[in-house]
């Protein structure tokens, strides 16, 4: 059996896991792979065994993924930082994007839309870490945020997107994505539709699923460690 298979139906345990001892349902929690260099023959082997749900961080790897893969049924997120003049390529071929981050990204996505008359499933990115090397709004500013764009018909505003504190220290850690949580619940009551919180990664994906995550973002934990930074070769993890 490929380590791939057995890494995803141990990551599947986990989460019921952490939702079991959070008092959730299991099937509430969704699980991406985050598939960042990975091959796309590796990302068939991971949706072979039932997963449809796939994350890409860089234009180039979506489109070139989407064409070798485009046999097999899936849905594709965008969760990576996405630049005005790359909006074209990305809602052609994604069917999310996860980190919509600023108002000129979500008036530039929406005069797109309309040009091509679609509309796409959008996620507010939130920085809950307040650090200066992670991209998306303050949490002070979320709410606005939120009420700015959703004036735009042709983003269907679906959830809030987070990455959480690198740190060891759990509570540290928990504090973002508790944060994410309050500010969803805030919009919820102003009835902002964000039914989906997108936090939780292959380090602390089981604390985000205690403090309300509804999709966690996992990848090094299922295809392995890059042995090169932009590469397509990996390493399975040990």
């Amino acid at each position: 059996m490929s380590f791939i298979v057995e890494n995803i139906a141990k990551i599947k345990g986990r989460i019921k896991i952490a939702a079991e001892n959070s008092d959730r349902n299991p099937n509430e929690i969704k699980l991406l792979l985050a598939t960042k260099t990975v091959s796309a023959q590796n990302i068939k082997i991971a949706l072979e065994t039932g997963e449809t749900l796939i994350g890409e961080n860089k234009v180039q790897e979506l489109i070139e993924k989407v064409e070798i893969l485009k046999t097999i049924p899936y849905q594709k997120h965008f969760i990576g930082h996405l630049q005005t003049n790359k909006i074209k390529e990305v809602i052609k071929y994604a069917d999310c994007i996860q980190s919509v981050d600023r108002f000129e990204l979500a008036e530039k996505l929406q005069k797109r839309l309309e040009f091509e008359n679609k509309s796409i499933d959008i996620f507010i990115q939130v920085n809950t870490s307040y650090e200066e090397s992670k991209f998306g709004v303050s949490p002070e500013t979320a709410l606005d945020f939120a009420q700015q764009i959703k004036q735009f018909d042709r983003l269907n505003i679906k959830g809030l997107m987070t990455i959480g504190l690198f740190s060891a220290e759990t509570e540290q850690v928990r504090k973002c994505f508790r944060l994410l949580k309050t500010i969803q619940n805030e919009m919820l009551q102003r009835d902002i539709s964000v039914n989906e919180l997108s936090m939780g990664m292959s380090g602390d994906f089981e604390t985000a699923i205690e403090e309300g995550s509804t999709i966690v973002r996992v990848g090094t934990t299922i295809f392995g460690k890059r042995l090169y930074p932009d590469s397509y070769y990996w390493t399975e993890s040990k």
